[in-house]
């Protein structure tokens, strides 16, 4: 794949990086640092990085040259900061800065010394969970996750659907029976080394945000703060891999995503109530006609909870991404805590997530900030930006609506695991009725922030959507809008055909997403796209034939090795020590991990 064509880091303010759909990360106007990931044709909405948006604010000690401390407390200020006292005896200060504006602080020329303030910890973690406003335990806490745990629900029993990059067997998704392999779709299965591996490394940091677990943990307690535990730890995921390391995929890929797992959700012991959906595109299209749209509807209609990332295209833009337009689904919003952990109240839009019509806007928000999940040591999105957005070798910080999306995916599955008679619409009834107020317009935000603790003892709602239904019948190059992906010698797949260069019928194939007969064993859309059976923990493979790049445009080029370099998969990051072959198996997780 071109990586000129590929999803990229965008730092949203560089308009020429590729038109590919994108891990909805975008508008982020804060230290004009934004970092996005266009993913080939969808938007995956909001990779990793502490540079998506302004730093959250550290608490530094500052000792003044002799004779300028005033200068010193004048930089503070300048640099976004405020002095919170006085330190006479070494002539310094203590201040709140931005954490990205720590490095020029202590440049100043007025500045002869400046540390980081830190608590000390005897024989202790470097990372302390319960003071990272923004980490999985401190989220759990505000949007109510803990409630659940504590009386006894943990999203046992349900299965949710992830379609991304693929999960990657990090600690706190390694446990047995922890994530499960549908079909690779992405342009990577080629390659019996890549197939299934999240080599862009979006797809584990939502993963772990809706359903991590650690190992170590053998039962779910809210008081656990040295563990790292999602949403739902546990609920089990069922991952079905789209994007390569470059975040590439296209419409067509997703649609037959959506429609596997739809087809698929009582499939060998599954009970997949919830798919999570953190991408989208800027479609030029009503939902009423886009297939993308229509996908999702019908996933919803046929009794999964569909979970949709709002977009990341800013505060002020006037729509959400696709799929999120369709009404009948759940769009999400990102909230950014602003450091506070105890007041939901004083949270805001993030200043990325996208802004509704105010006829379609978020159904509510959740936490979508500096969220700290599971890190994929050598991932593409690790190489390019793991040094100032990693945390103790394990997490890794992202912003956007994609973890938002997860944050919700993961609080679904919590609800269902106490009522799993629920329908999709009493899950949505309950989850947007049952919200704390923040600050920031409806358009932007929703009904407010998830509060599973309001939800728990509610009563069920008598409740069913009447929105007018998606026909599906738009067309396909209408839903890739300006994302496409394109071969290794810069061809665009456009127009009406799928990754196989063969003729897509929206009309024909709505018709059988209603009749979820969209797949037949392997098949899609008429060609060969994955084995028609389980084998072991995952469905097995197919080797797709040489014809499969095809056609006038979209031609020659190779699915299997040219997206991802061998040098930083496979030797260092990914070879010996802790990615040995004992939890490592033939480009696949060994049936003793993944049960």
């Amino acid at each position: 794949m071109s990586s000129a064509q590929a999803i990229s880091w965008d730092d949203a303010k560089s308009r020429t990086i590729s038109r590919s759909i994108t891990w909805n990360d975008r508008k982020s106007r804060r230290a004009g640092a934004a970092l996005i990931v266009s993913l080939g044709l969808i938007m995956w909405s909001g990779v990793v990085g502490a540079a998506l948006h302004r730093a959250p604010a550290v608490t530094v000690i500052v000792r003044a040259q002799a004779g300028q401390s005033a200068a010193a407390a004048q930089a503070v200020s300048a640099a976004g900061g405020s002095v919170t006292r006085r330190i006479g005896l070494i002539d310094g200060l203590v201040a709140r800065v931005p954490g990205d504006a720590v490095a020029g602080l202590a440049r100043n020329a007025a500045v002869a010394e400046l540390s980081l303030d830190h608590s000390l910890q005897l024989l202790g973690s470097s990372y302390d969970p319960t003071s990272d406003p923004d980490s999985l335990y401190n989220v759990a806490t505000m949007d109510g996750a803990h409630s659940y745990w504590n009386a006894g629900y943990t999203g046992q029993g349900v299965d949710v659907a992830l379609i991304d990059s693929g999960v990657a067997p990090v600690n706190g998704l390694t446990a047995a029976g922890k994530v499960v392999n549908g079909p690779d779709l992405s342009f990577e299965s080629q390659n019996s080394s890549l197939r299934y591996l999240d080599t862009f490394g979006h797809g584990t940091h939502m993963a772990g945000i809706i359903a991590g677990r650690d190992d170590a943990v053998s039962s779910v307690s809210s008081s656990d703060s040295s563990d790292f535990m999602g949403m739902a730890p546990g609920a089990r995921i069922v991952s079905l891999k789209v994007a390569d390391a470059h975040g590439q995929t296209d419409v067509s890929q997703m649609l037959a995503a959506i429609d596997w797992v739809v087809q698929h959700k009582s499939d060998n012991g599954f009970n997949i109530r919830v798919l999570n959906l953190s991408f989208g595109t800027d479609s030029t299209q009503s939902y009423q006609l886009d297939p993308l749209a229509y996908a999702a509807e019908q996933a919803w209609k046929q009794g999964l909870v569909v979970v949709v990332s709002a977009g990341n295209q800013g505060n002020s833009s006037n729509g959400l991404d696709d799929p999120a337009i369709d009404p009948f689904v759940i769009a999400v919003g990102a909230a950014d805590t602003n450091g506070y952990v105890n007041n939901v109240g004083a949270h805001t839009p993030a200043d990325f997530t996208s802004q509704g019509d105010g006829t379609r806007n978020p159904d509510f928000s959740a936490v979508g900030v500096h969220v700290a999940s599971l890190r994929v040591p050598g991932s593409y999105i690790d190489s390019q930006y793991g040094g100032s957005a990693t945390l103790a070798t394990r997490f890794f910080r992202g912003s956007g609506s994609s973890q938002a999306a997860a944050v919700v995916s993961g609080a679904a599955a919590l609800l269902l695991s106490q009522r799993p008679s629920l329908t999709p619409d009493q899950v949505k009834n309950l989850l947007a009725r049952n919200t704390r107020s923040f600050h920031g317009n409806a358009n932007l935000k929703g009904s407010g922030e998830l509060a599973l603790d309001k939800v728990l003892n509610t009563s069920t709602p008598s409740t069913t959507q009447s929105f007018t239904a998606s026909t599906g019948t738009g067309t396909l190059e209408g839903a890739r809008g300006s994302y496409h992906v394109s071969d290794a010698n810069g061809n665009q797949l456009s127009g009406e055909r799928d990754i196989f260069a063969k003729s897509l019928n929206t009309g024909s194939m709505a018709t059988a997403e209603q009749n979820a007969t969209a797949w037949n064993g392997g098949t899609f859309n008429g060609s060969t796209w994955s084995g028609s059976s389980w084998s072991g923990s995952s469905w097995s493979s197919a080797t797709w034939t040489t014809h499969s790049w095809s056609g006038s445009s979209w031609t020659s080029g190779s699915w299997s090795s040219g997206s991802w370099s061998s040098g930083s998969w496979s030797s260092g990051s990914w070879s010996s020590g802790s990615w040995s072959c004992g939890s490592w198996s033939s480009g696949s997780w060994s049936d003793s991990d993944w049960s």
